[in-house]
């Protein structure tokens, strides 16, 4: 029940992220292009498990693309903005498909199932 909640909770984020950007007015193009940016957080895996696992979770958490979202819409900027809904929408797109935060042991060991 718990992967399906997640799951679900993913699917919700991933609407809501691209519905507010899309109502927005803001074009596929940026969207397209920074849907997978925080993947790249993956290449701290070269380092080794610990620091990879760390930046991948830095990159797969709420916190700073809620912040974003919530300082465009307080002082009105696009930017900030449009890049804390492509991000919410990323981690949504990533919970629904079941990757969660990894743990150190290794890359396919998330906190919602081992890939």
């Amino acid at each position: 029940m718990n992967k399906r909640l997640i799951r679900i909770e993913g699917l919700v984020m991933l609407a809501l992220g691209a519905y507010l950007y899309f109502a927005n007015g803001y074009g596929w193009l940026p969207f397209l292009l920074l849907l997978f940016a925080p993947d790249l957080s993956m290449l701290g895996y070269a380092v080794n498990t610990r620091v990879g696992a760390y930046a991948y979770n830095a990159a797969h958490t709420f916190v700073v693309p809620l912040l974003l979202t919530l300082a465009g819409l307080a002082f009105s900027a696009d930017l900030p903005l449009m890049i804390g809904l492509i991000w919410t929408a990323h981690i949504g797109l990533d919970r629904m498909m079941g990757y969660g935060l990894r743990y150190a042991t290794g890359f396919q060991d998330t906190h919602i199932q081992r890939l």
